[in-house]
């Protein structure tokens, strides 16, 4: 691996289009697993083909590989339809969605993508397009990562042996 490949690039994002190219960006560096936070699967950003097809080409490729999704408004991503929904429905082995459990709502506010241990699209308001995208941010990514561990494992809903939300 060069020198080059290891510098942190940093970038603030405040329209949609940023944070929507910015969340394609972050999700085509996975090799091994993708961690997300959001409200309720903005469709701007997780409808958008690139980033399926990011998602498509990582857990296809790779059996080993996970995503990992907690959203605030389960319901509202199901009403709209969701394409990420209907993705992860057909590759349930390797996408998994829970929903916020409720002890946790009101705390936890943001969004964030995180690919691998090293890059994330941080948004401090998970409803606003203010954020700030990094790759090669270990330190940065363990905190969220650790953050998200507690809420991540308490929100898994058991129903006749499947994820339920």
């Amino acid at each position: 691996m060069t020198e080059d490949l290891l510098e942190t690039e940093r970038r603030i994002v405040t329209t949609p289009e940023e944070v929507r190219e910015a969340t394609i960006q972050v999700a085509s560096r996975a090799e091994r697993s993708i961690t997300m936070l959001s409200p309720y699967l903005e469709p701007g950003l997780y409808e958008d083909e690139a980033f399926l097809e990011s998602i498509k080409r990582l857990v296809l490729a790779k059996s080993y590989s996970r995503v990992r999704v907690l959203i605030w408004e389960p319901s509202r991503a199901v009403r709209i339809g969701n394409k990420f929904v209907g993705l992860a429905a057909r590759l349930s082995a390797s996408i998994d969605i829970r929903n916020l459990q409720d002890k946790y709502r009101g705390d936890i506010t943001d969004a964030f993508i995180i690919a691998d241990d090293s890059s994330i699209l941080y948004r401090s308001d998970g409803r606003s397009n203010d954020g700030i995208m990094g790759s090669h941010e270990p330190d940065i990514v363990r905190q969220h990562l650790e953050a998200f561990k507690q809420p991540w494992e308490d929100s898994v809903f058991r129903h006749h042996g499947h994820n339920a939300w």
